[in-house]
């Protein structure tokens, strides 16, 4: 039975994948790349598993040839993408790729496209300007229709207003320019690019790490603006001088809760748990025995918990407020 269509098919119907070992019918694979190639989602991956399928089965499966040349296409641009040294020509209608690897120090650029031959620049990807200095990379491209300049004065500022909403929604990968886009369904602002891989902060877009959100960088991992300067110092400057007192407080709660606490759940949970055959089985002594072990055992065994707790949790935590939020505030 394929496991998409849910149909019984013959052992000939169901194709072998060199990606992993999911098996589906050939009708099933066939309509699943149609819709993947076509709305550019490539490489495409296993309907089942995120293994990436590999361009002979892709080719095997794909019957006609347009399709396999879109899918070509797509998988030749998602690598030219992720190359940093790849430029694209900005003329309209063209998208073709130079290859600038090196050109840092000579950026003038020549469209190789027949027809074409634009000059652009390395640095800001925009034509090319022997008099002046570079401007700003544009962060994403025109939402505006080229229709958009004809346009009366009230539609001109109800577009604006509905291509800064949008814009709000597609930002650029910091590593490799691909235009992302986020739903706003209040998901959070780490965001990681499919195209290279790439793990990126949505609010300041900058590349980061697991620590990212926990630093004093004003970024929150929910949320859709970061903190302004003012919030952030006053911010980590509430948390360097009351850190003695919170981190102090905090001990103190956790080491009663925490010694007395273990104590009284591990009697309650071998007084309560267990099968009920085997409570049954056991006499009052044998129930009052084994409540007791226990209790005794875990008071042997909490403060051990309790001093490794406290014992590396607040140098941690005094490390973080006196280094990092130190060092931030420095900055």
């Amino acid at each position: 039975e394929c496991p998409l269509c849910l149909l019984p098919q013959p052992p000939e119907a169901f194709p072998t994948l060199a990606s992993c070992t999911h098996r589906s019918c050939w009708a099933c694979l066939e309509q699943y790349l149609r819709l993947a190639v076509s709305e550019s989602r490539v490489p495409v991956s296993c309907p089942h598993c995120p293994a990436v399928l590999q361009p002979a089965d892709v080719h095997r499966l794909l019957p006609e040839p347009a399709l396999r040349d879109k899918y070509e296409e797509f998988l030749l641009r998602r690598l030219l993408v992720a190359d940093p040294g790849t430029r694209w020509c900005p003329a309209p209608d063209c998208s073709y790729a130079v290859f600038a690897h090196g050109c840092a120090e000579c950026p003038r650029l020549t469209c190789g496209r027949e027809g074409c031959g634009t000059e652009f620049c390395y640095h800001c990807r925009q034509p090319w300007h022997p008099d002046g200095p570079c401007g700003p990379v544009p962060p994403a491209p025109s939402l505006a229709t080229p229709t958009a300049q004809l346009a009366q004065p009230e539609e001109l500022a109800h577009g604006e207003a509905l291509a800064q909403a949008e814009a709000e929604d597609i930002k650029v990968c910091p590593r490799c320019s691909a235009f992302i886009m986020k739903i706003n369904d209040g998901s959070c602002n780490r965001m990681n690019c499919t195209v290279c891989g790439c793990l990126f902060c949505w609010l300041c877009l900058r590349e980061i790490s697991d620590v990212h959100f926990l630093s004093p960088s004003g970024c929150t991992f929910w949320g859709k603006r970061p903190w302004s300067r003012t919030r952030r110092i006053l911010w980590q400057l509430g948390m360097v001088l009351g850190a003695p007192m919170v981190i102090s407080l905090a001990a103190g709660v956790a080491v009663p809760v925490i010694t007395i606490g273990i104590p009284i759940y591990m009697g309650r949970k071998v007084l309560a748990g267990g099968p009920g055959s085997r409570r049954s089985s056991l006499s009052g002594c044998q129930q009052c025995l084994s409540v007791t072990s226990s209790v005794l055992l875990s008071l042997f065994v909490s403060p051990i918990i309790t001093a490794l707790t406290v014992g590396v949790g607040v140098p941690l935590m005094l490390t973080y407020v006196y280094g990092t939020v130190v060092l931030s505030l420095c900055r």
